[in-house]
């Protein structure tokens, strides 16, 4: 139904940049909102960002001023540029977005599978 595909991970370095993508497809109607969340070992998965379908963006307060969260004009892409990576941010990084299934009756969550990202020198 929904295919969220990341892309975008792996090795940084401390002080350096990451961008992950995530494109959405599949039965989808619409789509709300989409969001990056992560999860570190033994810890709780965390939003780090999340933008709407107006534009509107938050972002965790641990990433603000270093990742920028954006979406392709057809809003079905969403990237999150990573800059000023740091070693506690090693975790898996999971794209969500908040849709409407052709034919469904209201907005859900959808997961892509996650993507490593590893933060060390």
């Amino acid at each position: 139904q929904v295919q969220l595909v990341e892309s975008g991970g792996g090795l940084g370095q401390p002080g350096g940049s990451l961008r992950l993508s995530c494109a959405a497809s599949g039965s989808i109607s619409d789509i709300n909102r989409m969001a990056w969340y992560r999860q570190a070992p033994g810890k709780e998965r965390e939003l780090v960002a999340m933008i709407t379908r107006g534009g509107s963006s938050n972002y965790a307060d641990s990433v603000k001023g270093r990742f920028t969260i954006s979406r392709d004009f057809a809003w079905t892409t969403v990237y999150l540029q990573m800059n000023s990576l740091k070693p506690e941010e090693t975790a898996v990084y999971y794209c969500n977005i908040d849709a409407l299934l052709l034919g469904g009756l209201r907005y859900k969550d959808y997961w892509g599978q996650g993507t490593q990202v590893t933060v060390s020198s």
